[in-house]
């Protein structure tokens, strides 16, 4: 017969270790803040890395069927970058591939098998060479039109499997590779084997900012975390609902931010600016917000809280910004942790303030 003490006591074990249980199923586990970068050496120091999972080196090309970083200088950047982790030793540093108008051959290279091959070799070698974590592949776009005059064919789809299976054989298991998604409803139908890709990578890095591109005549939102009747299939959201039916887990989905404005030129002056006829004007680094897009040039500041984003309108000269800004990445953050999603890319680290920038609003928002 156990005695009513000893009874007490397995009590008292049991109600701790189901409360224990408990808290461990409740706990949070803080998103990925994943930034591009495509500045200088003496500048990344000035920036708060310790708030960054993960760091991207903007870009490497293809030199014949090798991976090629271009000068001293980029590896004299590559080495610094990995330095950093003296100052946050959980940082991952990557290395990606192409970008837009930075991979014209990948369409013919990657579809050989002796391509694919050399290029996951040497991306092993540059790697170990640097000391680098993983690789990020920033082809624009397999199987549909990205850059003007940059080959594409169906079997691109096809051929970024058998790349990234390569990859995957060649750098091993503890290797990160990621790759960036265009944002569209083209490419997220027609450009990637979901189901074949997906368990062979950490992550995809959804672009959900240039919705409303360089070549739109009708000016929008380039990077709402929601979709409006005007804009139905282009948002953060409307992408990761698209990637989710495919069957890409949750927790291996990046959502895009933008540290950047896109400025557009109407030809009408209705609906303060959004859904007019237009043509792309240029980008605005976020670290120029506050001296650029000011009242007394003339701007006008608006909330969408349909699309959850913010842009300014100047009446005077009929120009439309769309743009992130804190409000906006609080939210986009919010939506990460709330939908379980691997974490938060932005594009890029160099368009941010040193201090008090959008980074630190990403960090604060990930905090309880």
């Amino acid at each position: 017969m156990i005695n009513n003490k000893i009874k007490s006591a397995l009590l008292i074990i049991i109600c701790i270790f189901c409360f224990g249980q408990k808290l461990i199923a409740q706990k949070t586990t803080k998103p990925n803040v994943i930034a591009y970068y495509t500045g200088n050496r003496t500048v990344i120091d000035s920036f708060p890395i310790e708030k960054i999972s993960h760091l991207i080196y903007s870009f490497a090309h293809l030199k014949g069927d090798s991976i090629n970083i271009h000068s001293a200088k980029d590896s004299a950047l590559i080495t610094r970058m990995v330095g950093l982790k003296k100052r946050n030793p959980d940082l991952k540093v990557m290395i990606a591939l192409g970008g837009w108008g930075g991979c014209a051959p990948c369409s013919e290279v990657f579809s050989r098998a002796d391509g694919r091959k050399t290029f996951a070799k040497t991306t092993k070698s540059v790697l170990d060479f640097f000391k680098a974590d993983g690789i990020d592949l920033d082809w624009e776009y397999p199987a549909v039109v990205g850059h003007p005059g940059h080959k594409y064919q169906e079997a691109d789809k096809q051929n970024f499997t058998e790349l990234v299976r390569e990859l995957r054989k060649s750098l091993g298991k503890k290797a990160e590779i990621s790759f960036a998604a265009g944002g569209t409803k083209n490419c997220l139908d027609s450009c990637f084997e979901w189901d074949k890709v997906m368990p062979l990578v950490n992550r995809v890095n959804l672009m959900s900012y240039d919705l409303v591109s360089g070549y739109a005549t009708t000016s929008g939102h380039h990077t709402p975390l929601y979709s409006t009747p005007q804009q139905q299939q282009l948002s953060a959201d409307y992408g990761i609902k698209a990637m989710l039916a495919y069957g890409v887990p949750a927790n291996k989905i990046a959502l895009g931010a933008a540290f950047y404005a896109r400025v557009f030129q109407n030809t009408t002056d209705a609906n303060n600016g959004l859904y007019q006829p237009t043509k792309f004007l240029k980008g605005v680094a976020s670290k120029s917000f506050k001296t650029e897009f000011t009242e007394a040039n003339g701007y006008k500041y608006f909330w969408d809280d349909v699309a959850k984003a913010p842009y300014y309108y100047n009446a005077q000269n009929k120009q439309l910004v769309t743009f992130d800004d804190a409000k906006s990445i609080a939210y986009k953050t919010k939506y990460v942790i709330n939908q379980k999603l691997n974490g938060i890319m932005f594009w890029e680290l160099t368009e941010d303030s040193y201090s008090n920038g959008l980074l630190d609003e990403i960090d604060k928002a990930t905090k309880p």
